[in-house]
Parts: structure tokens; C-alpha cells; sequence
């Protein structure tokens, strides 16, 4: 219900007749402009500002005829006015009206994708600190590494998501411009000044300089702050796939009564809903490109731009926005489960405690080469027991490594019992895990 309800209010910001809401918002913004710089009469601003309208459907009618959807809008407010409607876009180009009308789009839609991201960071972040001191094996290159938590994975999460709002945050900066400069953006029909009233009411910054158009650099900031954000978010989607494998099986997304996986196999319960996420991240990565290469029009304007972002703005937004929120009830319903994280953590029978034994070596007048040497071995041989299923802990609880350990003559003569036991403690690995989170979540 979160996601239905989620992505209808932005599909709402991109519909036919939000996008004719917003082209009226700047025209009328312009002719208050114009009134305040006594070119208008009180009258005919206020007759304009309170009955100028427009129907969706008259406009298609008069686009039909027109080929030109500027006129279209342009001729159907004129016809809920009188003589005052001349000077209704009075020294614009469509491109007045229409860059700065979806800069206030994108700007309100940007508002809406940071909302749904703080909520997926306090979602996040709950699931850091319930699971802040969970131990799990580390992997690198999909192979077990060194223990760490389960809570450090996710405020891992945390900071990236962080940084890519922070960058969202800029794009919105960089697109809340506006522009009423005319057909080349040389001022000629209209003074600066009134561009700058303009905007000042709608919220936006003047554009330093512009041609006809608002430079297209500034929608592929959006685009390509909207593609990061997708990448960080489908690492997360694939994570929660990987640890929901049959093998691993330390998470797993929640599976509600009735739910069915599979229409062959009953017993399926498949990651779905993180499936979903990482296509729907493809997606928003897709858009990217086609943003940054509207970049380089010709001169001054042409309008190949403008195919191509009907498509992409909306389609963007709305996805962002309904895979955000799936993202974060994910999360949030993330079933953990931190008994098999421990077994998994064992299953390599102590070998994720090498760098530990290695490390101890130099300290005792060893040289690294040797001390790796002689950890190596060892472990080398706990590799060879596994692919044979040899069990894991012998009849006293000690990994295979372990055992390995306590016989190596050589390396008994630099560490004694003890002091090899005490290097198969998990706490070492964890004891800087508070530190870390003050790090993350309290900058």
C-alpha cells in the first residue's frame, strides 16, 4: 500500500495537466513580473492572474491544427480571457515557459525522491543498530574473509545512500533555474529584471546565461545523481539476493502467508522483490546516457532534446520513487538470521582467523615472508580437509586450523598453546565496531 501510494503522488507532478499547471504558474509569475515593473496595469494583471485557464482536451483539439503545443496552451488561456490576454507571454519563447515550468517539476520531484530516501536511511539505520554486534563472515571476492558484523554491512549501506543524496541535493541546487530571456536569451524583448522577479516568485535562481534553452548539463547532473543512486541501491538488492541463497541463507525477504514462489515448485521462496529493485535500477542507469548527450544541441537550441526528456523525466521520477519505497519495506521486513551467519562464519573451520596468527609472527622476530609461510601451510591443508567433508571441529571444539596450528612445531617455537588459542577470538574482530557507528550515524 506504501508503494502504490508513494508512486501516485509522483506520477501526479507529470501528468498532462501538472505539466500545463506549471507552464501557467510561470506565464502568470511573468505577468506579475511585468506589472511590477509598470509595464501591466494593476487591472489587466489582476483579470489575467485570477480567470486565465486552461482545458487539456482544448488544447489537444488546438494542437491538432497548430503542430505546436506552446501555441496550443497559449491560444486555449487566451480564450478564458479578453483583450488583457496579449500579454500573456508578452517578449517569451516557448522555451521560457517550458524549461523553467519543469525546472519547478524536477525541483518538487527531487523534493519527494529525498523523502523516500530518508526514510530508506532510517530503515537502514534501525537495522544497523539491531544487528550492530550480529557476527557474520566478511567476503571478498565471494570467499570468506574475516569476521565482521552484519550491522557494519548495513551502516556501510547507510553512508553510501547518504552520499547519494548529498549529490541529489546538488542537482537540485544546479536545476532550480530558471529563464525568460528570450528566443536567443539576449534580452532584447524583456529586461533582465524581469526574469529575476520571475523567479524570485517561483522559487528558482535566474540562469547566469542562457541561449533559448536552459543548458541540458544541468538535467544530466539530475540524471546522473538519479543513476549513482540506483547503483547504491541495486548494491544493496544484491546483497540481500546473495545472502538469501540456498547455500548462505542468512536473509531472506519476507515471505507473507499465502505468498507463492513458484507456480511449479511449492516450496520456492525466491527473492523477488530485490530482483525487481536491480532491474528497476538498470533502468534509472539507463537514462543517464541519453541525458548527457543531450547536452551538445546546435547553437543556440534545436529541439532534440525534447523527445527524448517526455520520456525520461517522467519515466525517472516515477521509478525512482516506487523503487525506493520497495527498497526500504524491504529492509525493513528483512527476516536475519544470525544462528546461520555464525555457521557460515565456521564453516571454513577457523581459517578466517589466519591474518590474526599471521600478525603475531613479526612480533616475535619473525619476518613476514616466513610468517606467511607457515600460516599459509596450515591453512592450505584445512582447504584440502574440506574438500574432502572432513568435520569442521574435532571432539574438543577445535577448528581444523586450529588443530593444524597446535601441531606446527615450527611455529610452536614462536607462540605457545595459549597464545595461539587466543587468537581465535571473535571480539578482536568487533571491538571497533562502536567507533565506527558514532562515525556513520552521529556526523
Amino acid at each position: 500500500m506504501v508503494e502504490r501510494y508513494s508512486r501516485k503522488i509522483m506520477s501526479e507532478k507529470w501528468t498532462q495537466q501538472a505539466k500545463y499547471d506549471a507552464w501557467l504558474k510561470v506565464e502568470l509569475a511573468a505577468v506579475r513580473a511585468w506589472n511590477k515593473l509598470g509595464f501591466i496595469s494593476d487591472d489587466d494583471c489582476k483579470k489575467i492572474c485570477q480567470n486565465a485557464k486552461f482545458d487539456v482536451a482544448r488544447i489537444d483539439e488546438i494542437e491538432l491544427t497548430t503542430k505546436h503545443d506552446v501555441i496550443a496552451f497559449l491560444t486555449s488561456v487566451s480564450e478564458s480571457l479578453g483583450d488583457e490576454s496579449r500579454f500573456v507571454h508578452f517578449g517569451m519563447t516557448s522555451s521560457d515557459c517550458i524549461d523553467t515550468a519543469v525546472a519547478l517539476q524536477i525541483r518538487d520531484s527531487l523534493e519527494l525522491i529525498e523523502t523516500d530516501i530518508a526514510e530508506l536511511l532510517e530503515a537502514i539505520k534501525s537495522r544497523a543498530i539491531e544487528h550492530k554486534n550480529t557476527l557474520m563472515v566478511g567476503r571478498s571476492h565471494g570467499i570468506h574473509g574475516e569476521p565482521i558484523t552484519f550491522g557494519l554491512v548495513l551502516a556501510i549501506w547507510y553512508d553510501e545512500i547518504v552520499r547519494a543524496l548529498e549529490l541529489l541535493k546538488h542537482a537540485k541546487k544546479v536545476i532550480s533555474v530558471g529563464k525568460i530571456s528570450g528566443a536567443m536569451g539576449n534580452f532584447a524583448h524583456a529586461p533582465l529584471d524581469l526574469e529575476e522577479l520571475t523567479c524570485k516568485e517561483l522559487g528558482l535562481s535566474p540562469a547566469p546565461a542562457s541561449n533559448q534553452v536552459i543548458q541540458r548539463d544541468r538535467y544530466a547532473q539530475v540524471m546522473s545523481a538519479i543513476a549513482i543512486l540506483a547503483s547504491s541501491c541495486e548494491k544493496i538488492a544484491v546483497a540481500i539476493r546473495h545472502y538469501q541463497r540456498t547455500e548462505v541463507y542468512e536473509c531472506e525477504e519476507y515471505f507473507s502467508p499465502g505468498q507463492k514462489g513458484s507456480s511449479a515448485m511449492p516450496h520456492k521462496r525466491n527473492p523477488v522483490l530485490s530482483e525487481n529493485v536491480t532491474g528497476l535500477c538498470r533502468m534509472l542507469r539507463s537514462y543517464a546516457l541519453p541525458a548527457m548527450e543531450n547536452v551538445a544541441l546546435w547553437h543556440e537550441r534545436d529541439i532534440s532534446h525534447s523527445s527524448v526528456e517526455r520520456f525520461i523525466l517522467p519515466d525517472a521520477f516515477i521509478t525512482a520513487d516506487f523503487m525506493l519505497a520497495r527498497l526500504t519495506n524491504l529492509v525493513k521486513n528483512l527476516v536475519v538470521y544470525p544462528e546461520n551467519m555464525m555457521k557460515n562464519l565456521n564453516l571454513t573451520g577457523g581459517l578466517v582467523f589466519s591474518q590474526r596468527v599471521l600478525l603475531e609472527l613479526p612480533k616475535r622476530e619473525i619476518s613476514r615472508e616466513n610468517a606467511y609461510k607457515i600460516v599459509q601451510r596450515n591453512a592450505m591443508k584445512v582447504w584440502a580437509d574440506l574438500g574432502q567433508n572432513k568435520p569442521v571441529l574435532n571432539e574438543n571444539g577445535e577448528s581444523l586450523f586450529l588443530q593444524n596450528l597446535l601441531a606446527d612445531t615450527e611455529l610452536r617455537e614462536s607462540l605457545s598453546q595459549s597464545e595461539i588459542r587466543a587468537c581465535f577470538d571473535y571480539s578482536y574482530y568487533t571491538k571497533n565496531v562502536d567507533r565506527i557507528f558514532k562515525r556513520v550515524f552521529e556526523k
